[in-house]
């Protein structure tokens, strides 16, 4: 007697015992199999406890002596329990067809569940494995900034897909290779159903290999109101955390078809650029007086330029035979050049203030709201709380030096400047006095 007959008389021995002992022989056969079934149980829960605490926790043991970190993913994804089942599961596949020999449809109905379990068991250790994978990709310093989410999703719907084939074709009979080819002619509405996941695959790869974007860069997509940092890329969408700690969802393709602004250049350059203008009446501007030289002189940063620059325009009045009684006349100085360049001496020696990389002083057309004098410079501390004190000391310091040199600045006129001007007007007009 062979192994397998042997198995068939095991599986049969209660039924047979019974019969002999006079119970009815279609009872015996449903007795029979409830304990087949009862027994079949009681030996996958001891396989599955024998797994847990000896196979998985033999592998976890191992993974916490190993000095690589993937193997401490694949547990964080289940993938050794998914493993685990295979034994059981070959244990229940080979078993069970003895168990239901006299049943033959639950048989063709315990194929079809099982081999639907099979194809979800590869689907559920396919996504494991990829999930371990992009958790240890994400440690690895080359592929920190990369959209290594895209492309897992963009395999997992590849597996799924084939595994929705799989299914289908188990549930209808076809062969899985008709039921490809018939899919193709549905192919028009599969990419209609697919077309935001086809655009954003290849948006991700854009991405990508352009470089555009990079997880934990700061960008600024003001129609989508995101101003932040990049903390996930994935095939759908770009998460961005605002500085504000929301967060907003940008669509991937909208990346590579609109336009957005990424901070990653001034992030990784020397310093962080700032720009900004003050605006001058232009009625304030004027030649400077002798008088108004000898005050200037007064100022440090600046009183040796004012020499050199004098003695430079002098010789060539002289030179020139200038009539200096009329101020127009040859080469003058101006309160605003002298204050030009004493802004520049001032970045030039401000400690924040980026040396290698430009500093310029300069006028912009004259506006309704007078001149612009811009301020062009790089701050060596790029953080931005740090930028904007510097900023802000900066543009301080500028504010408060115009009225030394006889400059002022343009401001729209408030109700106090309005009603000071009718009192000036008409001194004897009574003020409003305060409740």
């Amino acid at each position: 007697m062979n192994i397998e007959e042997g198995f068939k008389n095991l599986i049969c021995l209660f039924e047979t015992f019974l019969i002999d002992q006079g119970v009815n022989p279609t009872l015996a056969l449903y007795l029979n199999l409830l304990l087949n079934i009862l027994v079949l149980i009681m030996i996958i829960i001891g396989v599955n406890y024998l797994i847990k605490t000896f196979v998985i926790e033999a592998f976890k043991s191992f993974s916490n002596k190993t000095k690589t970190t993937f193997d401490d993913f694949l547990i964080q994804t289940n993938f050794p329990k998914y493993i685990g089942q295979i034994l059981p599961l070959v244990i229940i596949y080979f078993t069970v067809p003895y168990i239901l020999v006299d049943f033959p449809l639950a048989i063709k109905a315990f194929y079809f569940l099982i081999d639907i379990y099979i194809i979800f068991l590869i689907v559920w250790l396919i996504r494991s494995f990829l999930r371990t994978t992009k958790s240890y990709l994400r440690t690895l310093e080359s592929f920190k900034d990369k959209p290594v989410e895209s492309y897992i999703q963009v395999v997992m719907i590849i597996v799924w897909l084939f595994a929705f084939i799989f299914i289908i074709a188990e549930i209808t009979g076809k062969d899985v290779l008709n039921f490809i080819i018939s899919l193709g002619a549905a192919s028009a509405i599969l990419l209609l159903i697919f077309k935001d996941t086809i655009l954003g695959f290849v948006a991700s790869i854009q991405v990508s290999v352009n470089d555009i974007v990079r997880i934990g860069d700061w960008i600024t997509f003001s129609k989508y109101g995101a101003d932040g940092t990049v903390t996930e890329i994935t095939l759908a969408t770009v998460r961005v955390q605002n500085f504000d700690n929301t967060f907003t969802s940008i669509p991937t393709y909208s990346l590579i078809s609109e336009s957005f602004q990424n901070w990653r250049g001034m992030q990784e350059s020397p310093g962080r650029r700032i720009k900004r203008s003050v605006f001058i009446k232009q009625n304030s501007v004027k030649f400077i007086t002798p008088e108004d030289f000898e005050k200037y002189k007064n100022i440090q940063l600046i009183s040796s330029y004012l020499d050199d620059r004098q003695n430079e325009i002098n010789a060539y009045n002289t030179t020139n035979e200038i009539d200096k009684n009329l101020p127009l006349n040859g080469r003058n100085q101006t309160n605003l050049g002298i204050f030009r360049k004493y802004i520049d001496t001032y970045l030039n020696t401000h400690s924040a203030v980026h040396k290698e990389m430009y500093i310029i002083v300069r006028h912009l057309q004259p506006t309704e709201h007078g001149i612009p004098l811009e301020i062009l410079c790089f701050s060596r501390d790029k953080r931005w709380e740090n930028f904007e004190y510097i900023t802000a000391d900066i543009f301080d310091h500028i504010i408060a030096a115009v009225s030394y040199f006889d400059l002022q600045l343009f401001e729209a006129p408030s109700g106090d400047d309005i009603r000071d001007y009718f009192s000036k007007m008409n001194p004897e007009s009574p003020k409003k006095e305060d409740e």
